[in-house]
């Protein structure tokens, strides 16, 4: 099961790019609410939605004065530890389990 979650996260890393350039605005219209969403919702998300949600997460735990720069080794890193920790954690919250992984 480990292997199939960061196997569809590394996925969609690297089909981010080209699926966010194909994909007319209204498709990214739709709002995401992290703070209600379970680890169990983030891993069945669409592709688009799981790389938004990652990216988002990545620079929201950076630090204030960090500067603007995509650490894509660590980014991996950490999109394989959410999806390990949310395949182990299914009703946890998002939030909570990024907070218990990256926060302070």
């Amino acid at each position: 099961m480990r292997k199939l979650v960061l196997r569809k996260l590394v996925l969609a890393l690297a089909l981010a790019g080209p699926v966010l350039a194909g994909l007319p605005h209204a498709a990214l219209a739709e709002k995401i609410d992290l703070s209600t969403t379970t680890c169990g919702q983030f891993l069945e998300s669409d592709k688009t939605e799981i790389m938004l949600t990652l990216a988002w997460l990545d620079a929201y735990y950076k630090d204030v004065d960090a500067p603007p720069v995509i650490d894509t080794d660590k980014f991996i890193e950490n999109a394989g530890k959410l999806g390990e920790y949310c395949a182990a954690n299914p009703t946890i919250g998002l939030i909570t389990a990024a907070n218990e992984l990256f926060g302070e």
